[in-house]
């Protein structure tokens, strides 16, 4: 008989080694058993099943464990301890739902903040961001008529400056007309609109409505105390020059010569701004570029299209009417035109107001019934053959791009708010699409 080992355990140490030994080839042999079967369309790196993996490991460490305390020895240096001791990862008990929607929250919200600075620093610095957005209206409506200039045989400097000259003309003409019309016609209106004030109070205060007449009366000398405010208003800024004249002749002359670069050298400067990418990413923003900037033209050639006609319609009703300051109203729909469904609604009812005040309640049923039907026909033929085609944007989406550009930027950005949104319906998919083979 032997006795007793050394560690007390009873039985002999060359036997508790041979059965460590052979539960470690066991656990071994599983462990190759396992990753043999695995299916080379597993989602692991290389084509291994990293689940059936750690599953043999931890059946292995079992084993070995089990064989271990079995045997009253410590397991071997370097074996894995079993995955029901190790504590779970915090990301386990959080649901696979809410983690998505954690990833996508933080960084949405940091978009945001991007773009809200974006357009904060563009609010610092309108004086310079204004007139950009400007020339790249103008050189999108010029530059297809330079276009055919050089076509003919014109040189890229020729054409350019033929169509700045042109520009010029036409923006000097209207700011003339503008102003001398205000000037002349506005004591006018004043005179007119004081008399129709008094008419319809002495209406209201009698049968059937029998309102307050010294309430009425005092409504109508704050309106009129208002328009001689703004009379006096528009003589000492607008035609003497007044604290806004600089401003707007810095953004004009600025516009004009941002505007005379995008015409002769556009395809450089886009070329200069994407030059440091890689040849495929410049490829991508060459395509995503020019798509883009066809967009933007048709936009805005679209655009004309449906403001000379809001304007012809309406100037004509006007002139009929005899309703004054006819080409400052004529100017006011052209450019009203710009900001789609809001802006024609806010100058033709400008115009109603001073039409009821000037020529009386006749002329302006006649003036609102022209505008309604000018109004379905812009809907229903105008828009959708001429620019409909263009931006491809819902109704609804068109109000909510209007009222996001108005909240952030006032009467500009609802103006640029369509223009921007139709550049970036065309320009993401070319970004997101393979690049075309030059």
């Amino acid at each position: 008989m032997t006795g007793p080992s050394a560690d007390g355990t009873g039985s002999p140490r060359p036997s508790a080694r041979s059965a460590l030994s052979a539960s470690v080839r066991t656990g071994l042999r599983r462990l190759w058993r396992t990753g043999a079967v695995t299916s080379p369309a597993s989602d692991g790196p290389g084509g291994e099943d990293p689940v059936g993996a750690e599953l043999a490991v931890s059946r292995s460490a079992s084993s070995v464990s089990s064989a271990s305390s079995a045997l009253g020895t410590a397991p071997p240096a370097g074996s894995t301890p079993s995955a029901s001791s190790a504590p779970p990862h915090p990301d386990t008990a959080v649901p696979r739902l809410l983690q998505v929607v954690a990833a996508w929250s933080w960084r949405l919200l940091l978009t945001g903040l991007v773009v809200y600075l974006t357009f904060r620093l563009a609010v610092a610095l309108r004086l310079v961001v204004l007139p950009l957005i400007a020339a790249l209206l103008l050189t999108a409506l010029l530059q297809p008529l330079a276009a055919q200039l050089r076509r003919r045989g014109f040189s890229p400097l020729l054409a350019t400056w033929c169509m700045m000259l042109l520009a010029l003309i036409v923006i000097a003409g209207a700011i003339t007309l503008i102003t001398n019309q205000i000037a002349n016609q506005y004591p006018v209106l004043f005179s007119e609109v004081q008399h129709t004030i008094v008419q319809l109070r002495h209406s209201l205060a009698g049968p059937p409505f029998h309102l307050n007449s010294a309430r009425l009366q005092a409504l109508s000398q704050n309106l009129l105390n208002y328009i001689s405010q703004h009379k006096s208003v528009v003589a000492g800024t607008v035609l003497t020059g007044g604290k806004y004249l600089a401003e707007i002749l810095a953004g004009v002359l600025l516009t004009l010569f941002i505007t005379f670069f995008l015409m002769k050298d556009g395809h450089r400067i886009w070329s200069w701004l994407i030059r440091g990418m890689n040849p495929r990413a410049q490829r991508r923003m060459h395509h995503a570029g020019d798509q883009s900037w066809r967009a933007l033209v048709n936009y805005v050639h679209g655009t004309v299209v449906v403001a000379a006609i809001h304007a012809v319609i309406l100037g004509v009703t006007l002139w009929l009417l005899g309703v004054p300051l006819l080409a400052p109203l004529i100017v006011l729909v052209f450019l009203a035109a710009f900001v789609p469904i809001l802006g024609i609604l806010v100058a033709g009812g400008l115009a109603i107001l001073v039409a009821l005040a000037t020529k009386g309640w006749v002329a302006a049923v006649i003036l609102l019934a022209v505008l309604i039907v000018e109004n379905q026909i812009e809907g229903h033929l105008l828009q959708p053959l001429v620019v409909g085609r263009i931006i491809r944007l819902h109704p609804l989406a068109i109000i909510l791009v209007l009222a996001v550009g108005a909240i952030v930027a006032g009467i500009p950005g609802a103006i640029i708010a369509v223009p921007i949104a139709a550049v970036i319906t065309y320009a993401w998919p070319a970004l997101r699409a393979d690049p075309p083979d030059d």
